[in-house]
């Protein structure tokens, strides 16, 4: 899945596949998880958000299922 940089001090890339509604992030760690099932909205919403960490801790971790790959 192609990802795109963004401006965060805990995320260093975002993508999102809409057919499948999976969302993948890279954390500066280098570590990469997909959430399933993510609306495009909430993807948009990431995107948008002031802090995208915080955004992704408190809209998305704990309510899509997810692996690390």
């Amino acid at each position: 899945m192609q990802r795109t940089q963004i401006d965060s001090s805990s995320l260093s890339s975002i993508g999102y596949e809409p057919r499948t509604r999976t969302l993948e992030v890279e954390f500066r760690s280098g570590r990469v998880y997909r959430y399933r099932g993510v609306p495009p909205r909430v993807y948009r919403s990431l995107l948008d958000a002031d802090s995208a960490g915080r955004f992704l801790n408190l809209e998305i971790k704990g309510a899509y299922p997810y692996r690390e790959v």
